[in-house]
């Protein structure tokens, strides 16, 4: 190799060891950066805490009951004094009967006629509109007849054939028959009327006149002797005050006609209204407005002037009607689609309530225990020189709604505290094979200097044995 080939691979071998080295130095940075990375991942393992779950006990305690006739009352509070006495509270419960109790509530349709749950109307609560109980008319075969009501019940006036007596015709008049009663009408004998209007007995040709009597004296009838029966062909003729002839007659006249309970309730608007009197519904009205005054001391802060609606639902097992209330300003003011409410309006009935009673800070109490510590009873003064002794109930109670909240909690934070240490460990293994990739180029890099070195030393030895051989040239 010549002296210029030389010198030239000498510089090509130095700029190859250049960047070997300069690579190297890269590699060993990023394998720095790496170990930081690693070494923060680790410390977020150290850093997380375990997740532990939770104890039943830490959501058990102990509570003492006492019972005072129909209260049933918790101990919430005991502080022991100086004096061995013991200041207590506690809560009394006790059940309420008959009462406003929230309802499942309800979708209302609104409609030309007002308000309605399904088909049954709603009406206004201890109120009863004209005409809201019955409806104004009734259908009787086929008929459309006006319902009215006396103290009799509910009536329709129908037509209806009554004996009465009708005006004779001129025929009728000049075919009358005229009879003359003995005294106690067990005789009658006939006399017959003359062109003149005087009366007569006999026949034409032996005329008797009838004195002393007049046509007010006698029977006057028509005689049909078309009917078989007598006493359907006779029909009696009287004269009215305008001196005009009545005959016996069934005529067409408007009679008043009770209604029967089926055609009632058949005609009921309001299905609790079925079957009853007005009496009776004068009473529901009045049991209405006792409700009334208990929704507004409830649901409306004591203000009577409060209205509700009412409708009534007939329980399938004791035959009883149920009443269920809305407070009128919901119903009339909420929205309505297509004839529904959007949303479902609030409802009430009547059922039992639980009422609860704080009482607070009872000093000079007296507490006595078992042999285990437990307290057995409870000596209270009711604030008149007297106490009360009361046997106490011990009962650990458990808020187990807690306790599943908790443990819940616990599953999710073992969850995430799984997923974060798969996730660091995920990392963790990404740095590692990295840094080995790093670790095995680094070597590469090694092994290609060491060649570099070699073969720049070879080349160094020629240029010195080139460059004394240029000298003893010239030497």
């Amino acid at each position: 190799m010549g002296m210029a080939a030389s010198q030239a691979r000498f510089l090509g071998l130095t700029a190859r060891k250049n960047n070997v080295e300069f690579e190297g130095q890269q590699i060993n940075q990023q394998r720095t950066a790496l170990s930081n990375e690693s070494a923060n991942y680790y410390n977020d393992l150290l850093g997380m805490s375990v997740p532990v779950p939770p104890s039943i006990d830490d959501y058990t305690k102990t509570t003492y009951t006492f019972e005072d006739g129909s209260l049933m009352n918790q101990i919430t509070a005991l502080i022991a004094q100086n004096d061995g006495t013991y200041t207590i509270s506690y809560l009394s419960k006790w059940q309420e009967d008959f009462t406003p109790v929230a309802a499942a509530s309800s979708v209302i349709t609104k409609n030309a006629e007002g308000f309605s749950v399904g088909a049954t109307p709603l009406r206004t609560l201890g109120q009863m509109p004209a005409g809201a109980t019955i409806q104004n008319t009734i259908s009787i075969e086929g008929n459309s007849y006006t319902v009215q009501e006396d103290e009799g019940g509910y009536f329709v006036e129908r037509p209806k054939m009554v004996p009465g007596t009708v005006l004779c015709t001129q025929e009728e008049i000049a075919n009358f028959e005229y009879y003359l009663f003995e005294d106690g009408y067990t005789d009658a004998q006939q006399v017959f009327k003359d062109e003149d209007g005087s009366f007569y007995t006999g026949d034409e040709t032996n005329k008797t006149p009838l004195e002393g009597k007049t046509e007010d004296d006698l029977v006057i009838c028509i005689w049909d002797g078309s009917k078989d029966d007598p006493d359907a062909a006779v029909t009696l003729v009287t004269k009215n005050a305008e001196g005009q002839y009545e005959k016996e007659a069934y005529v067409e006249e408007e009679v008043k006609e009770y209604l029967t309970q089926s055609q009632i309730n058949s005609i009921t608007k309001y299905p609790e209204m079925a079957g009853l009197t007005s009496e009776q519904i004068q009473k529901l009205i009045e049991e209405e407005q006792a409700y009334l005054t208990l929704l507004n001391n409830k649901y409306n802060n004591g203000d009577q002037t409060g209205e509700w609606y009412v409708r009534y639902v007939k329980d399938s097992e004791t035959g009883n009607s149920i009443p269920y209330f809305y407070k009128k300003t919901e119903v009339e003011e909420a929205e309505y689609d297509n004839g529904s409410s959007k949303t479902n309006i609030n409802c009430y009935t009547i059922g039992s309530d639980t009422k609860i009673e704080e009482v607070k800070a009872v000093e000079g109490c007296k507490m006595e225990k078992d042999s285990s510590g437990r307290y057995i009873s409870v000596t209270i003064p009711d604030g008149e020189g007297n106490e009360v002794t009361y046997a106490l109930t011990t009962s650990t109670t458990t808020d187990q709604d807690a306790y599943n909240d908790a443990m819940n909690q616990y599953e999710y934070d073992k969850y995430t505290y799984d997923q974060s240490i798969q996730d660091i460990n995920s990392k963790i293994e990404i740095v590692q094979a990295e840094d080995k990739n790093l670790e095995l180029r680094l070597k590469q890099l090694d092994t290609e200097q060491d060649a570099i070195s070699t073969e720049m030393d070879s080349v160094s030895k020629v240029i010195e044995k080139n460059v004394e051989s240029s000298f003893k040239t010239f030497g």
